[in-house]
C-alpha cells in the first residue's frame, strides 16, 4: 500500500465518521473533549481532585459515543476518563418537537 493510498483510505474513514457523527448526535445530552478523545454521552459526572498538589479530573460517562476512527465498536455504555489536562463538557440544547 502506497502512501497516498494509505491516505485515502484514512480521508475515507474520517469522512465516514464525521458522518455516523453527524447521524447520532440526536441521540445524546452532552459533548465532551478531552486531550485524547472526543464523546457524546447522556450522562456525564466529573470529580476534580488534587492529591499532593497535582489536580486531575475523574470523568464517568454513560450511554455513550467515542470518535475514534480505529475503534471497532464506538458505542459504549460507560466510559471512565482519568486525565490530567483540560476537559470540556457542554450540553446540547435540547430538540425541539
Amino acid at each position: 500500500m502506497s502512501a497516498e493510498d494509505l491516505e485515502r483510505y484514512e480521508a475515507e474513514i474520517e469522512l465516514a465518521l464525521y458522518q455516523e457523527y453527524r447521524a447520532v448526535l440526536p441521540m445524546f445530552r452532552y459533548v465532551v473533549e478531552t486531550d485524547r478523545r472526543f464523546y457524546l454521552a447522556n450522562h456525564v459526572s466529573m470529580d476534580a481532585k488534587g492529591e499532593a498538589g497535582h489536580p486531575h479530573f475523574e470523568i464517568q460517562l454513560n450511554d455513550a459515543w467515542v470518535w475514534d476512527m480505529y475503534r471497532p465498536a464506538r458505542f459504549v455504555s460507560s466510559v471512565r476518563v482519568v486525565t490530567f489536562k483540560d476537559v470540556n463538557v457542554e450540553e446540547l440544547p435540547e430538540k425541539e418537537l
